[in-house]
């Protein structure tokens, strides 16, 4: 499907794929130094990104749960799950988890700080799901914003694989759980690739080097999916902002720019 991209973090913790190290005033008047350019992603993009992946992920993949990570993965995983759902049938159930990576929430001025690690501030709610054997042998879709450095990814995988595997072990239990992911973008090497590139396979995009890795399996067959790549950009959601109508004004104008092209 044209704009689909299986390629290969909740607290919100990445906005920029390469989150810009705190400069004193004087590095900003420099004309050698290279700020990030931004890129403001609406609530409508947001929602045609979604929509026009759906038939990708519905096709090629079936989900029987979807697990976002908070807190980018929260809307994405909404506005996704409306157009996966088929006529007759339930809606896919979600799970949320939360992982912190970044220590400063980013705004549209501020870029969030990086942090050491990788930690769980919310898991799989057993309430409503049941036990954890109801992973087993299900279909599963993680759901998040961005794919920067992909080690909140990285971590959501090993530990979500290990969760099933366990329950396996002790209840013996037969059954493959198959995970994917989708994001609404990824960050790539603008020199191996064209920024804006449309939903691909991993096998059919070079990204640029993550911190993280993911399972061989789950990239050689197309489980890692992307609505957008993206260069070395500073990525501005809507729930990030302060001021709504702001932020969309700002939009508009960059779309405006990029027709008329200029940067």
């Amino acid at each position: 499907m044209a704009g689909l991209l299986p390629v290969s973090r909740s607290r919100p913790r990445h906005r920029h794929p390469s989150p810009l190290p705190l400069q004193s005033p004087a590095a900003h008047s420099d004309p050698t130094v290279k700020m990030a350019e931004k890129l403001y992603v609406t609530y409508n993009d947001v929602h045609k990104l979604c929509q026009e992946s759906a038939e990708y992920i519905l096709n090629n993949h079936q989900p029987q749960l979807m697990i976002a990570i908070g807190g980018g993965g929260y809307v994405p995983a909404r506005i996704l799950r409306s157009f996966l759902k088929k006529p007759g049938m339930p809606n896919i159930p979600i799970q949320a988890i939360g992982l912190s990576l970044y220590e400063q929430l980013s705004t549209d001025n501020v870029v969030e700080e990086p942090g050491k690690k990788v930690t769980r501030t919310q898991w799989l709610d057993l309430t409503s799901l049941g036990e954890m054997k109801n992973l087993i042998g299900k279909k599963i879709l993680i759901v998040d914003e961005v794919d920067d450095t992909r080690t909140t990814l990285e971590y959501a995988v090993k530990e979500l694989e290990k969760d099933v595997e366990a329950a396996r072990q002790k209840l013996g239990v037969e059954g493959k759980t198959e995970f994917s992911i989708f994001v609404l973008h990824a960050s790539i090497s603008q020199e191996v690739n064209k920024a804006g590139q449309r939903l691909t396979t991993c096998k059919q995009n070079k990204d640029k080097p993550k911190k993280g890795t993911l399972p061989k399996d789950m990239m050689d067959e197309g489980r890692y999916m992307a609505a957008r790549t993206v260069g070395d950009e500073w990525i501005c959601y809507p729930w990030e902002a302060s001021d709504i109508e702001e932020h969309d004004e700002l939009a508009r104008q960059m779309k405006s720019r990029q027709a008329n092209g200029r940067a």
